[in-house]
């Protein structure tokens, strides 16, 4: 091939050997993005070049200030100072003991990037012909753009064969390179490489190295994950059970699991249910705000009743609020709250700040709905934590927006306060450090998010100061690593939904999902976070709010959409059940947009639930059978009789505290409305504060100006200068600038 071609075809294929990552996510931004003009949100991780490759045991050890992976020599001697076996191998006639190492110092001796492209494309013309048989569905490679399929068996001596192939070239010797070190090689030896191995190669033209070594990693992984389901078989070891899930198509919706049936069946709701709401909520103008995580029975009339009726809005926390004032603008004389009773008292206070005292704000249980993670925020052990915070120098505490406005106040008057939420939060801090460089910044009350955010930081620490740059401009490694020692969080405090996603959940998703697209909000364990950050890091997954998860996965099957080829998109839910309902819909607008002469797209939505949250298959109802989808099969997982799938100790993601909003309360509500007696309503109506904070101001004003600190942080990117002097010269009051 001609020079020319040959660079044409690598400017051709440089954004397209693999999924870009999420421009929906906390952490992400836009490649066109200055650092003086970024937006305020997380970048995509890129793992430091490593120094020596994890897996190789070399038998002579280099001098210890050389690294001759990552300066190799332009024209490398025979007598290279390694002699290493790539993947420890037990047996030296299975395949060549360097056959890693030489793979990467062949790359990385070739300078220039087109030479490393041309060098691909050599490759591409080397890997075997691929059986048309095995040309399916079940072999395809998600995370690609280009249509790659893998194949892999065991020959009878327990060695693994791969065969691959891809409509791309550049994508065609990806895999021929993978296929060439690895085909022949033990299970042991193909589980033993690590994604990180792989971008010492760095293949590809400057500003195309993410998307390349995503390539690497997909393909990676996905054999890992053949090799891991052959051993098991040959083993004679019952494979893990696949969690429940949804698949849905331009035609329909499949369900597997009576927990995704449950879900499953309420997103075709009774339109006699949605005609009676839709009904009263126009005679009596009453708008209504919904979490996303509300009962699937619940989320399906409001989604179906949103055609007929405007003022319906389903959001995160944070945008509940704005929306019901823009419904009163609208002229909604009512708003009803789903949700828990932290987010009507917001929705209530922020009415009142709006100059909207008028308008009612009712709840839908007429018993306390309460929320662990509120509740941790007012208890005595997070007052302890907020009077050492105030103790403290240049305190500035950044408190979860999922708190009630009682704690808020409470706390702004001990240390000046900021809310955030898990969009925000990271660059909440890191702003603040800037504007205070020697600031204590103390967050709580969920300890997941904390541990999370610390790890992020210690992640920022091993990236190049370009890299921080772009997620923060003002930010280097040794900022970083010095306000780590004066950022604290709360170690007793958590969310029980996210909570499930812990040690179990985790080994099963590694073992069958680890090719899927992972979505994780931020308040999850350790344990999955870090699994979501390395999907995060080859273009694979997203961690950050629910509706950073619902624009990942919109943005994945727009790109599938783009393509026009048939494909199975698998995304693991890693918050939540009830965002199922938004996301169905948003897939189903997407795929119906797109069904007249289009590719097929199959996407599967899956619960990751613990074994505390379904039963045994004995207990599986008669008759359910696996359903195939194109070339996949998925099977129907059990659950217990009632088709609900959760165990009592509140399995399977699922809020009971959100739980609680139900459709009857809803439609009783609505009817009695106007309460003019004042006595049919009265438990269910979000009452004003009349409380006062210990220095005698309102509760609901000083509750409000943490509030309306973020909201100057969101619009401005800068925390607002009455703050930083509250947090610089703290009077003890942190109302003062409200009433005054």
């Amino acid at each position: 091939m001609e020079a020319s071609s040959a660079t044409t075809m690598a400017l051709r294929v440089s954004s397209s050997s693999s999924s870009s990552s999420s421009s929906s996510s906390f952490f992400s931004i836009s490649p066109n993005h200055k650092p003086n003009s970024l937006p305020l949100k997380f970048s995509t991780f890129r793992p430091p070049q490593p120094t020596l490759l994890k897996s190789l045991k070399c038998i002579q050890t280099p001098p210890s200030n050389s690294n001759p992976l990552k300066q190799p020599p332009k024209n490398p001697s025979p007598a290279s100072p390694f002699s290493c076996s790539a993947l420890t191998l037990s047996s030296p006639q299975t395949t060549d003991p360097c056959k890693l190492q030489t793979l990467i110092s062949e790359f990385q001796a070739l300078s220039e990037p087109i030479d490393r492209v041309k060098r691909l494309l050599h490759y591409a013309t080397l890997l075997p012909p691929f059986d048309d048989s095995d040309r399916v569905d079940s072999n395809r490679v998600m995370g690609c753009t280009a249509q790659v399929w893998l194949e892999a068996k065991m020959d009878k001596e327990g060695k693994m064969r791969f065969s691959a192939d891809s409509d791309s070239e550049i994508t065609k010797g990806f895999c021929s390179c993978l296929v060439s070190v690895l085909d022949g090689a033990s299970p042991d030896e193909v589980l033993m490489v690590k994604t990180d191995d792989l971008s010492s190669l760095n293949v590809g033209l400057p500003g195309a190295q993410r998307s390349r070594v995503n390539t690497w990693h997909n393909v990676l992984v996905s054999m890992q994950k053949k090799t891991k389901a052959l051993v098991a078989e040959q083993q004679g070891r019952p494979p893990f059970e696949p969690f429940p899930s949804l698949a849905i198509t331009a035609d329909g919706i499949h369900a597997k699991g009576s927990f995704a049936e449950a879900q499953a069946r309420y997103l075709f709701p009774d339109e006699s249910k949605v005609e009676e709401l839709v009904n009263v909520l126009k005679e009596k103008k009453i708008g209504i705000v919904a979490h996303f995580y509300m009962d699937p029975e619940v989320q399906g009339v409001l989604t179906a009743a949103q055609k007929h009726w405007p003022h319906i809005h389903i959001s995160d926390s944070l945008v509940m609020a704005d929306s019901a004032v823009n419904m009163a603008k609208a002229g909604c004389e009512f708003i009803t709250v789903l949700g828990v009773d932290f987010m009507s008292e917001n929705v209530r206070a922020i009415l009142d700040q709006a100059g909207f005292e008028k308008v009612g704000v009712y709840r839908m249980s007429n018993e306390r709905i309460g929320c662990s993670l509120a509740d941790a925020a007012s208890s005595p052990s997070y007052m302890s934590y907020l009077e050492a915070a105030s103790r403290s120098p240049n305190s500035l505490h950044v408190v979860y927006i999922n708190t009630s406005l009682e704690t808020k106040a409470y706390a702004h008057e001990l240390v000046p306060t900021i809310t955030c939420t898990s969009s925000n939060v990271v660059q909440t801090i890191l702003q603040a450090f800037v504007q205070v460089p020697d600031a204590n910044i103390w967050y709580g009350p969920d300890s997941y998010m904390g541990a999370n955010i610390r790890e992020l930081l210690q992640q920022m620490t091993k990236m190049t100061d370009e890299e921080i740059a772009e997620i923060h401009p003002e930010h280097n490694r040794d900022s970083i690593r010095s306000l780590l020692p004066r950022l604290h969080y709360f170690q007793d405090g958590t969310c029980i939904v996210h909570h499930l996603f812990g040690n179990e959940v985790v080994d099963r998703i590694k073992e069958m999902y680890c090719d899927a697209y992972l979505t994780a909000h931020f308040e999850v364990p350790g344990e999955m976070f870090s699994l979501a950050m390395e999907a995060k890091r080859r273009g694979m997954g997203v961690v950050g709010s629910t509706q950073n998860i619902l624009d990942f996965i919109k943005q994945r099957i727009q790109e599938a959409l783009d393509r026009n080829v048939n494909e199975h998109l698998q995304f693991v839910l890693g918050t939540e059940s009830g965002m199922v309902t938004s996301i169905v819909a948003a897939v189903r607008g997407l795929l119906g947009s797109a069904r007249s002469g289009g590719a097929e797209i199959n996407v599967e939505i899956v619960f990751p639930v613990s074994s505390e949250s379904v039963t045994t298959s004995s207990n599986a109802s008669p008759g359910l059978k696996s359903v195939t989808v194109g070339n996949v099969i998925l099977p129907v997982i059990p659950g217990v009789a009632s088709g609900e799938g959760c165990s009592i100790n509140g399995g399977c993601a699922s809020c009971p505290y959100m739980k609680m909003n139900s459709l009857s309360s809803l439609l009783k509500v609505c009817h009695h409305l106007p309460d003019e007696t004042n006595f049919a309503l009265s438990a269910y109506e979000a009452g004003r504060f009349k409380l006062q904070t210990p220095n005698g101001k309102s509760v609901a004003d000083v509750g409000c100006e943490p509030i309306l600190h973020m909201r100057h942080f969101q619009a401005s990117k800068k925390l607002p200068e009455k703050l930083i002097s509250h947090i610089l010269h703290p009077s003890g009051n942190g109302s003062s600038s409200v009433l005054n």
